[in-house]
């Protein structure tokens, strides 16, 4: 997806506090998760079902929220574990907050998670007509390692998988905020 809303360059940057996805952040997701990704949005229930592996004992998710001080909804990003291998699984950033490094800072974070489930590698796909957000990833270390054709239902585009070998090593802000995008998405 291509990314639309850039804050412009000297512009006062949105602050923003990054906590914990709960429940009562489902509805306000849902409401932006239809606006950046309108053909592959995800369901309520795909949600809930993240947000259960999120907490306690044996967590394998981890998703966090982007708030404003007036507690509206800036972005949202969702990464899973799976033995020593972390998938991201979403980043969104509302249009407003767009090239502020928001983006940069929701990946940190999910690189942070990944290190602390001890995952050797993260993997992720983002759409190969958005190169915003693949110059997010590289960045962070992130490297082409392949295609998945056709993997963004209903509109068949092209996938493009990345792997960052060592998110322990990832620079915890690789911002460069006027290419902050709009996010990715893994059905996975």
């Amino acid at each position: 997806m291509s990314a639309t809303g850039n804050t412009a360059v000297g512009a006062p940057v949105p602050t923003v506090e990054l906590r914990e996805m709960r429940w009562w952040d489902i509805d306000p997701v849902l409401r932006l998760e239809k606006e950046l990704f309108p053909e592959d949005a995800w369901s309520r229930g795909m949600f809930w079902s993240e947000l259960a592996h999120a907490r306690g004992p044996g967590a394998t998710r981890r998703y966090v929220v982007a708030e404003t001080p007036e507690g509206r909804l800036a972005g949202y990003a969702g990464l899973a574990a799976a033995g020593d291998q972390g998938d991201v699984q979403t980043i969104a950033v509302a249009p407003g907050h767009q090239g502020t490094g928001l983006g940069s800072r929701l990946l940190g974070e999910l690189l942070r998670a990944a290190t602390d489930f001890e995952c050797h590698e993260v993997m992720l796909e983002v759409r190969v007509d958005n190169l915003r957000a693949q110059r997010l990833y590289e960045r962070f270390g992130f490297e082409p390692i392949g295609f998945r054709r056709g993997y963004y239902q209903p509109g068949n585009v092209d996938a493009l998988v990345m792997r960052l070998t060592d998110p322990a090593s990832a620079p915890s802000s690789a911002a460069s905020p006027a290419s902050a995008a709009q996010g990715t998405r893994n059905h996975g």
